[in-house]
């Protein structure tokens, strides 16, 4: 057990760093800032805005300002870490430092989660603009070149579904019509529909050439991106504040705080990125002063443009309306403005491929120090001769990105990618836990405050059970009593066979004509529109069984067993806080990740779980022998 929890002394963790060579150091306080904005500015606020907005209404604002000071607390934390170790090795050297190898190495393997699936994400959005651009300029891409696999299966086989249950083809829903066209428009070899993404495989080459060439020429065009895109959003701020109409703003939550919080993990992505700034602390003029000052700068610009933002948004259309890929170029369509929807899609490229080119900057250098402590194969660790870039690592970070991007939806990977990452969140916030009132600390430039949790955090937790009680105590009682959830529409029509689909068609069509034709005279439709309780009712009335309305108690307790998770760590740290002190930033630093983390469906934190334990297998089965420490203490 000691062997697997060992630790790496602060002169280790430089000595590594010096003799291993160095890279150029030509960032400064500005450029680092404006890496961070190039990461946090892109998919979240082009593309994962409009579904949060769809689900919360103007409330997002409220998860924006949340997930911001959550952010925020993480910050300080990263802060004080990279002022200490001004090395590029992020989370992964802060782990080493505070937890020992096995923590460094599992926080090592899920930040793949961030920079490689996050760069996925990046690199499909891009493709969603880059196509409309090209569109919109007269030149269409077939549509199984601008698809990945697993939407077009999907989108198939919920479109087959809806038309068997009685839907006009050329009535479908637009994504499920273009997923349809897809796959059955898509080439054929040896029975499987070859549908993929290929521009999302060119930025993916062009941007991953980029980084191999260095760290000059990335910042470059970096701080360009950053410039062009900050003034879009700008434009599209003062432009949209003229049209915004205040009834749209009424009710501010519609949803409620749950609808609010299903937004949670597309706004979380929104913010992804900050933390990468600390992966070039080995190439930074000043790390230990300018890494801290950066971040706080990069998340204080981006959540004052993204409260604007959505605000303008939802003003401007019904919140509702706004569950698009493109909802910024959406809005100005609306209002017969092409012009702007032009210039839109043309800065949500250049910011896009901002982010992916920090993210991509990123990953390679979490394995470059992973292979510098020996935990990955030597090569890794290779600079290239004249560019100073881990050569090797950055062209395996693209292939990792290519694969997947061909055949990988966008919710997939946004949240797996938004799970990997606050995983990694809470363990930096946690090694500041570990490490306050150590001996061996190096000096530093920023040190987290202290604040003595010890009546503060259960004031908090009491505060907020009451709130819940108060406002939303019908919920809370559902949650305790596991009570069954009801089954989607969809889900439902697609367990029917066809006598009970008949049954059902021919019940609806008899008895509300009217609101069945006003429904466009689908089944999905009507039921869409009266509504989930007059839905059940009748389903009921139509004797459909049980198991096909409500899930298994089992389904509906699995659901909830991430927010089962956070209560547990609630209640853990809460004791910890009164019986030991803690500090409050990162213990309200690491209880907002964790609850983030709960918000995400359990089958991502089973895939992550997955993930996890591939890591483990290639740890003890190459890292454990290889590593530096085990070297140098056998």
């Amino acid at each position: 057990m000691k062997s697997i929890f060992r630790r790496k002394r602060t002169e280790d963790i430089l000595a590594a760093r010096d003799e291993h060579g160095s890279m150029h150091k030509v960032l400064s306080v500005r450029d680092l800032t404006a890496l961070g904005i190039a990461a946090i500015v892109g998919a979240g606020i082009f593309s994962t805005i409009g579904t949060a907005a769809s689900e919360g209404g103007p409330g997002v604002v409220f998860l924006f300002l949340f997930t911001a000071a959550a952010c925020g607390l993480a910050a300080f934390c990263y802060a004080e870490f990279a002022s200490m170790l001004p090395v590029s090795g992020s989370a992964y050297t802060y782990s080493y430092f505070a937890f020992g190898e096995l923590m460094a190495w599992i926080i090592g393997w899920a930040l793949i989660m961030e920079y490689a699936i996050g760069n996925i994400t990046v690199a499909i959005s891009w493709s969603d603009y880059f196509c409309g651009l090209m569109e919109g300029l007269g030149v269409k891409l077939p549509m199984w070149m601008q698809m990945d696999y697993l939407s077009a299966h999907s989108g198939f086989e919920e479109a087959e579904t809806l038309i068997r249950a009685g839907q006009d083809p050329a009535s479908l829903e637009a994504g499920l019509r273009l997923a349809r066209e897809a796959y059955l428009s898509a080439p054929v070899i040896a029975g499987f529909h070859l549908v993929l993404d290929i521009p999302a495989l060119l930025i993916i080459v062009l941007i991953t050439w980029l980084v191999y060439r260095g760290i000059s020429e990335s910042r470059t065009a970096s701080n360009l991106m950053v410039v062009v895109k900050i003034a879009v959003v700008l434009l599209v701020i003062v432009v949209g504040a003229f049209y915004v109409n205040p009834e749209h703003w009424s009710p501010f939550a519609p949803n409620g705080l749950s609808g609010i919080l299903r937004g949670v993990s597309a706004v979380f992505f929104a913010y992804i990125g900050f933390d990468a700034i600390s992966t070039t602390a080995e190439e930074c003029r000043d790390p230990q002063r300018d890494l801290p000052r950066s971040m706080m700068y990069a998340i204080l610009i981006c959540t004052v443009l993204y409260v604007l933002i959505a605000l303008v948004l939802t003003g401007m259309v019904p919140y509702g309306e706004l569950a698009v890929g493109d909802p910024l170029a959406f809005v100005f369509s609306k209002l017969n403005m092409p012009w702007m929807s032009g210039i839109i899609a043309v800065s949500a490229i250049v910011a896009m491929a901002s982010v992916f080119l920090v993210f991509q900057l990123g990953q390679p250098r979490i394995w470059f120090s992973m292979s510098r402590d020996g935990l990955l194969p030597p090569v890794f660790k290779k600079l290239h001769p004249r560019y100073k870039t881990p050569s090797f690592a950055t062209i395996i970070a693209g292939a990792l990105v290519a694969v997947p991007a061909l055949f990988l939806n966008l919710t997939t990977v946004t949240d797996l990618c938004s799970i990997g990452t606050l995983f990694a969140f809470a363990l930096v916030c946690g090694g500041v836990l570990m490490i306050h009132g150590r001996t061996d600390l190096p000096p530093a430039k920023f040190r987290t405050p202290y604040i003595n949790s010890r009546w503060i955090l259960p004031v908090l937790v009491l505060a907020g059970a009451g709130l819940i009680w108060r406002f939303d105590r019908e919920a809370a009682r559902s949650f305790v009593q596991n009570e069954p959830r009801v089954v989607g529409v969809s889900d439902l029509l697609s367990e029917l066979d066809s006598i009970q689909l008949d049954q059902l068609g021919n019940h609806i069509m008899y008895y509300h004509p009217m609101e069945y034709k006003a429904a466009g005279a689908t089944v999905p439709g009507y039921l869409q529109s009266i509504g989930q309780d007059e839905s059940i009712a009748l389903f009921k009335k139509l004797a459909l069984p049980h198991k096909l309305i409500y899930e298994s108690a089992w389904e509906s307790f699995s659901h909830r067993i991430p927010m089962w998770i956070f209560l547990l760590v609630l209640l853990a740290f809460t004791l910890l806080a009164f019986w030991k002190n803690l500090s409050l930033i990162p213990v309200l630093g690491l209880l907002c990740c964790v609850y983030m983390m709960a918000q995400i469906p359990v089958h991502n934190w089973l895939g992550f779980a997955v993930w996890l334990v591939t890591g483990l297998v290639i740890y003890f089965g190459y890292g454990y022998r290889h590593s530096s420490l085990a070297k140098s203490n056998p």
